[in-house]
């Protein structure tokens, strides 16, 4: 941590002058990203490289956010305050991170009143519904969403993994019984995709679902249909939504409208061209000329300005996050702490696929944000709440040394 913060010292040094401000809330939230490692249980052994990467990442999007747009990079600011605060005012209750298996409706039922809500109040914005404004503040409860729905598979799944993994695939009976509720879950993603029209976060939901059920069940016939499935909801999304099959056509010929539709995709190309291998120096690059830059497009801003090798170092990092978390799931004794760790991973991982992908036109861009690095509040503060319930996962007592005779 002492290390991440000595780069994010150096990076904010690079910052435009005044656009990191006020100057005692960035010392503060120094301090509270130590308090953050220190102050855990004296004896337990954590994964101490898990939070540190979260602030590495946070202190470089912020250099990024503050570069094109300062306003923004004061409230991103903000919402860092809020979500050091949650981390480390919840570690205790996650600590106890097991009881939170007891209330695994809850978890999915609070998902669904929370999709209700959105698709009864939610804001459209860019074609996709997925804000609620209350008292000028706008936060994403998708963003809630994709952790409650882990928190439940990881429970339902621990419970009922050995009955679902033996049940034949032919057998319409075991399996409706046992996968019912699973498909509640499931469901969710393919209603987003449906009635919000946002296939970034749907097909996110849908990856994590299938990546915990086949750690669960290791069956694939499983995870095929459900795959299938989706693919018919995406189709029927294409030919009915425009806004949809207008992300579509644009990823397939952004040159065919490059001043519409293909206009964002174009600018970000140019940027990652001009950027070259080593980058055209930070604050020396035109990023502005990309609309949405701060959220959907920060990848390129940044890679404009460092280079591929920055961009690799910053995919990098997120690689090792992501690593780790994994190896934190497998090193857990018990199924619902592994399925738990490795939702949260999956999660993590695809997002950070979806969204990079994007940008690089491996496939449409979804209006997904870059973990710790995009302009969002509601984004930053469950990035943060998965990497500290991650924290926790990974604690394991101090070994004792061996008494001699």
């Amino acid at each position: 941590m002492i290390l991440a913060l000595a780069i994010a010292a150096f990076a904010f040094a690079l910052a435009p002058p005044g656009a990191l401000r006020p100057v005692w809330l960035v010392a503060m939230l120094a301090a509270g990203a130590l308090a953050w490692v220190l102050l855990r249980p004296r004896d337990e052994r954590r994964d101490d490289l898990l939070p540190a990467l979260a602030v590495l990442l946070t202190s470089v999007g912020l250099i990024s956010i503050a570069r094109v747009d300062a306003a923004l990079a004061s409230r991103q600011l903000v919402w860092v305050a809020i979500s050091l605060l949650l981390a480390l005012g919840g570690g205790p209750m996650l600590r106890r991170y097991r009881v939170l298996a007891r209330y695994k409706y809850v978890w999915i039922l609070a998902s669904i009143v929370l999709f209700v809500l959105v698709a009864a109040f939610g804001q459209e914005v860019n074609g996709a519904k997925l804000w609620i404004r209350i008292a000028g503040v706008q936060f994403e409860p998708i963003e809630a969403i994709k952790l409650f729905v882990v928190l439940f598979m990881a429970a339902y799944l621990a419970e009922t993994a050995d009955v679902i993994a033996a049940a034949r695939p032919w057998s319409l009976r075991a399996n409706a019984k046992y996968l019912g509720p699973l498909f509640i879950g499931w469901g969710t993603s393919v209603g987003i995709l449906v009635l919000q029209r946002d296939v970034g976060m749907a097909a996110l939901l849908l990856l994590t679902f299938a990546a915990m059920l086949y750690v669960a069940t290791r069956r694939i016939d499983l995870i095929v249909g459900s795959v299938a499935v989706f693919a018919v909801a995406g189709w029927w999304a294409i030919h009915h939504y425009a806004y949809v099959a207008l992300r579509i056509e644009a990823w397939r010929n952004p040159f065919a409208d490059p001043y519409g539709s293909g206009y964002q995709s174009l600018q970000a190309l140019f940027a990652l061209a001009s950027g070259g291998l080593f980058g055209a120096g930070y604050g020396l690059g035109k990023p502005t000329y990309i609309p949405a830059v701060a959220t959907d497009y920060i990848y390129a801003s940044f890679s404009e300005e460092f280079g591929a090798l920055g961009g690799i170092a910053v995919c990098t990092l997120f690689f090792v996050l992501v690593l780790r978390s994994l190896w934190i799931a497998r090193r857990q004794p018990d199924l619902y702490g592994r399925l738990l760790a490795t939702g949260l991973a999956a999660t993590l991982g695809f997002q950070v696929f979806i969204i990079i992908g994007g940008v690089l036109r491996l496939f449409p861009l979804t209006g997904i944000t870059l973990p710790f690095f995009s302009y969002g509040g509601s984004s930053l503060v469950a990035n943060y709440v998965l990497v500290a319930l991650l924290w926790a996962i990974s604690a394991r007592p101090f070994a004792l040394p061996a008494r001699g005779r």
